[in-house]
């Protein structure tokens, strides 16, 4: 099977998947997950403008940012934006410009558009996580922020073998569990412009971690990794 048609797989997989979900996702997402969805939004908002959620699910997150901001949500999952359009219709969100099926490798979006990306529980689900993230950065404008609520893989100890072994589960769920820090870390020191500003583990256990990228300069920096990648293949 070629590297595309695995990709494809993938995305139609984790499509599947987060349709399951739907009907359960705010009782499953909702208070467990409270501590994580309330500091992205906080730091959110502290920038301010114009905030793209990634990975917007059934609209959680919406009703509580300030009215003073503006929204647009995407999502893989038609039946989840489905859910989140009644919940801004039933809550009269009207800072809420639009919500729309998007996938997160390829935002069909203008660069430079957004002054806020957040995605909570996302980046470890896609299938190029890196990928994503440099569509992020692209859509972002300079001085802008990449906010992340994401799963932070264990470097050693039972925690880390526990994810190995539970991985082949948890992909069919859409999740990947064994995701090391590392991996942002080296996205970040080969893309032009972005800087790592925090690193926070969220409560409950600390799975979690809010982090954040800062914006420099006006470098295009999906065309630089694409070119990158090119000298490195050949």
């Amino acid at each position: 099977m070629s590297e595309i048609s695995r990709t494809e797989l993938d995305k139609e997989t984790i499509a599947k998947a987060y349709a399951r979900w739907a009907p359960v996702y705010d009782l499953v997402f909702g208070a467990v997950f409270e501590h994580g969805r309330n500091a992205a939004i906080a730091a959110a908002e502290r920038i301010g403008g114009r905030i793209l959620e990634v990975g917007v699910g059934t609209g959680i997150s919406l009703p509580y940012y300030s009215p003073d901001v503006r929204l647009y949500g995407v999502d893989i999952s038609e039946p989840m934006l489905r859910k989140a359009q009644q919940r801004v219709e039933e809550s009269g969100l009207k800072n809420v410009e639009a919500l729309a099926v998007m996938d997160a490798e390829h935002l069909d979006l203008p660069d430079a558009s957004f002054d806020v990306v957040v995605a909570q529980y996302v980046v470890t689900t896609v299938p190029n996580p890196e990928a994503t993230l440099d569509e992020f950065a692209r859509v972002l404008k300079p001085g802008g922020e990449i906010i992340l609520v994401s799963r932070v893989g264990a470097e050693a100890g039972l925690r880390r073998a526990l994810e190995r072994w539970f991985a082949p589960a948890a992909r069919k769920l859409g999740w990947r569990t064994e995701f090391a820090f590392e991996r942002y870390a080296q996205w970040v020191g080969r893309t032009d412009g972005v800087q790592l500003i925090e690193r926070r583990a969220m409560p409950p256990f600390g799975h979690f971690s809010l982090i954040r990228f800062v914006k420099r300069g006006s470098t295009n920096i999906a065309r630089n990794n694409n070119k990158q990648r090119t000298r490195a293949a050949g």
